[in-house]
C-alpha cells in the first residue's frame, strides 16, 4: 500500500529549474514585445498620405529601406510593411523566407 513514492531532491531541483528558466524566457520574450509595440506607436501617428508619398521615393521598398527612411529598426520595419499591406497601401512584388520585397499601390496613391 503506501501510496506514491516521493520524487528524489534532485528531480525537484530539475523540476523547479526549468520552470524558473520557461518564466524567465515568457518574461524576456513579453518585454521584447512591448518595445517593439513602443516603437510601432512612434510611426502610427504619421498618416498614410505622408508614408505613401515617402515609399514613392524609394525605389525597392524593403525592411532596410524603411528602417533606414523612418529611423527605426528592422524588425519594425516589418512590421510596418505588413501592416502597410494589410492597409492597401504596398503590394508585394516578391517575397521570400528571409526577405519582402514591396512597391507602392498605385490606386492607393491616386486617392
Amino acid at each position: 500500500m503506501g501510496g506514491a513514492k516521493k520524487k528524489p531532491l534532485s528531480a525537484v531541483e530539475k523540476a523547479q529549474r526549468l520552470r524558473e528558466e520557461r518564466d524567465r524566457k515568457a518574461r524576456r520574450e513579453r518585454e521584447e514585445k512591448e518595445k517593439r509595440a513602443a516603437a510601432a506607436i512612434s510611426l502610427q501617428n504619421i498618416d498614410d498620405k505622408t508614408v505613401l508619398s515617402e515609399l514613392l521615393k524609394i525605389k525597392a521598398v524593403t525592411p532596410a529601406s524603411i528602417a533606414s527612411a523612418f529611423n527605426v529598426k528592422v524588425s519594425a520595419a516589418e512590421d510596418f510593411l505588413e501592416d502597410w499591406e494589410k492597409r492597401g497601401l504596398l503590394v508585394p512584388v516578391a517575397k521570400c523566407e528571409r526577405l519582402k520585397i514591396y512597391r507602392p499601390n498605385q490606386a492607393a496613391a491616386r486617392s
